[in-house]
């Protein structure tokens, strides 16, 4: 058994850096130049794996809290109350804030009874700033 694990561990892949340029300095690389750009089969699990994992460590974890405020940041964004990361601009877009207050309103909706008290509580202080928002921003047109 010890030695069909020592096989086990002894296969595997190499992982090849294929950039045409250099991370250090920018220039073009010669071996990169001269070979063809194809990726082993084995390496690419790995490589999607490693860039799945590098992406998942620097997202916050998600929750119904953090994925409802993300959903009121972007309703904030379109009423023109916070830039847009973009364009680092301020672009109210009034009929998009109410489309994303309107799917704020029916996830609630959707959701009742089935939310803790910290969650319905975010909920209907989310919507009621945001419809408070919306109406001043109409009223600004």
């Amino acid at each position: 058994m010890a030695s069909e694990e020592g096989k086990q561990e002894s296969k595997g892949f190499t992982v090849q850096d294929r950039r045409r340029f250099s991370p250090e300095t920018g220039e073009a690389r010669q071996e990169a130049a001269d070979s063809p750009n194809e990726t082993t089969q084995a390496a690419k699990p790995a490589e999607a794996q490693a860039a799945s994992e590098t992406h998942q460590e620097a997202l916050p974890d998600i929750n119904f809290s953090t994925f409802v405020i993300s959903l009121s940041t972007q309703a904030l964004m379109h009423l023109g109350e916070i830039t847009n990361p973009l364009s680092g601009k301020i672009d109210p877009d009034v009929p998009a804030a109410k489309q994303m207050i309107d799917m704020l309103a029916m996830i609630k909706e959707k959701t009742g009874g089935n939310l803790n008290a910290n969650e319905e509580r975010l909920m209907q202080d989310i919507l009621f700033d945001l419809r408070m928002k919306y109406v001043e921003a109409v009223k600004k047109r």
